[in-house]
């Protein structure tokens, strides 16, 4: 009787622990809250460019910031990798607090949205981080998602992926790795069918200019960096040497032909008028020799491993005594925007004029929190908009 007891016992909490992580994952399925600031004069969906993704979580929000007089037009892809904090903060800030006097820029904050649904397995990373907008830590609080797409909407991955069109091998996980899955195509996998629709943006769109933003551990030969098509090497060097006066260390690369599927290089390809770049800014909690994961990490930069890493010249990357908080990656990000736009000015004649726009300095004065806008009162979280794969599999298999 005490057996039976014990095992009823063992099975009813085993019920529980399963319902509140099952809680817990179901939460990181319902889109943050963005809050369109006052340069924003559209907001569309990628489906509204590739009408196969609605419904799905590959399709996610695209917000335009649309200048008074006609220029050129500048794509922001943010949180391509979901652990790479700063692209995605960087592309928020815009949106909640940018404007633009001339041309267009096209901000998408959370590109692989399938990727927000999901940590990254086995890192000890949080669900959620918050922005801190309120002296006492309080502010805005955000998913932290994966370097790839949803495992459980998108299995089983295969033992090898191999990119489409010029068949290149990587490891099969990477299937769900969106910057290996460009150009894209319709009749492709999930992270092709939405690189497809950023291809098909660009149709429409005429993007003369685009930016993929992502971080990388402090250990990573190529950080505090821009990687360049090789037909934008001229506007990057430009770009990069204005980033160096303003004593703002970063380096640069031209993308080599022999990578594929990456967004700089497949698009730059396709399209012979785009001028199109990839940056990386230090974010340590993805490095592997941090010390304690938690929120904290990614958004304060603070880490005593790497303090000692940086002393005995173990990281490819200046790591300064405040280590690499998220204020300090946005303000980066933002400067090099802003460079990147001039240097198109001056060498192209392609005009891109900024309002208002923080500062490197503005950043790291003010942190991030203060660019972004108050959530008004009753706004809450919107619904699962998509269910897992492997219960959609199942119900087809029901059904059938």
């Amino acid at each position: 009787m005490d057996l039976e007891k014990s095992a009823r016992a063992t099975v009813a909490i085993a019920f529980t622990v399963s319902g509140i992580l099952t809680w817990g994952y179901v939460q990181m399925w319902r889109d943050d809250v963005i809050v369109p600031g006052p340069g924003v004069t559209a907001v569309k969906w990628l489906s509204d460019y590739h009408p196969d993704l609605k419904g799905t979580l590959g399709d996610t929000r695209v917000f335009v910031l649309e200048g008074k007089e006609p220029g050129g037009t500048f794509l922001v892809l943010g949180g391509t990798h979901c652990d790479e904090t700063a692209g995605f903060a960087a592309a928020l800030v815009l949106v909640e607090h940018a404007t633009v006097q001339k041309g267009r820029v096209i901000v998408i904050p959370q590109m692989n949205n399938s990727g927000w649904t999901n940590n990254y397995p086995q890192e000890a990373h949080p669900q959620f981080i918050t922005i801190p907008q309120k002296p006492d830590g309080k502010g805005r609080v955000f998913r932290f998602g994966s370097r790839t797409g949803n495992s459980g909407e998108l299995w089983p991955d295969p033992e090898v992926f191999i990119q489409y069109p010029h068949k290149q091998k990587y490891s099969g996980e990477e299937i769900r790795n969106p910057n290996r899955a460009y150009p894209g195509r319709p009749d492709g996998t999930f992270e092709e069918n939405v690189a497809y629709g950023i291809q098909m943006m660009h149709r429409k769109e005429h993007i003369d200019m685009q930016i993929d933003l992502h971080e990388g551990p402090p250990e990573y030969p190529f950080v505090n960096g821009v990687s360049s098509h090789k037909r934008a090497a001229d506007i990057g060097s430009a770009a990069v040497l204005e980033m160096q006066m303003a004593d703002l260390n970063i380096g640069m690369e031209t993308s080599p032909d022999s990578f594929r599927g990456l967004s700089n290089l497949e698009l730059g390809d396709m399209f012979p008028h785009l001028y199109a770049f990839t940056s990386e800014t230090v974010n340590p909690i993805q490095g592997k020799i941090r010390g304690i994961t938690d929120e904290y990490l990614t958004v304060d930069g603070v880490d005593a491993f790497y303090d000692e890493a940086a002393k005995i010249g173990f990281l490819f990357t200046p790591w300064p005594n405040i280590g690499s908080p998220l204020k300090l990656r946005v303000g980066r990000n933002l400067q090099l925007m802003r460079s990147l736009t001039t240097a198109l000015a001056d060498a192209k004649g392609i005009d891109i004029v900024w309002g208002e726009m923080p500062t490197y300095k503005d950043l790291m004065a003010n942190g991030v929190g203060h660019y972004l806008n108050e959530v008004p009162a009753g706004t809450e979280r919107p619904g699962i908009r998509a269910l897992p794969g492997f219960w959609r599999y199942l119900s087809k298999a029901w059904s059938s």
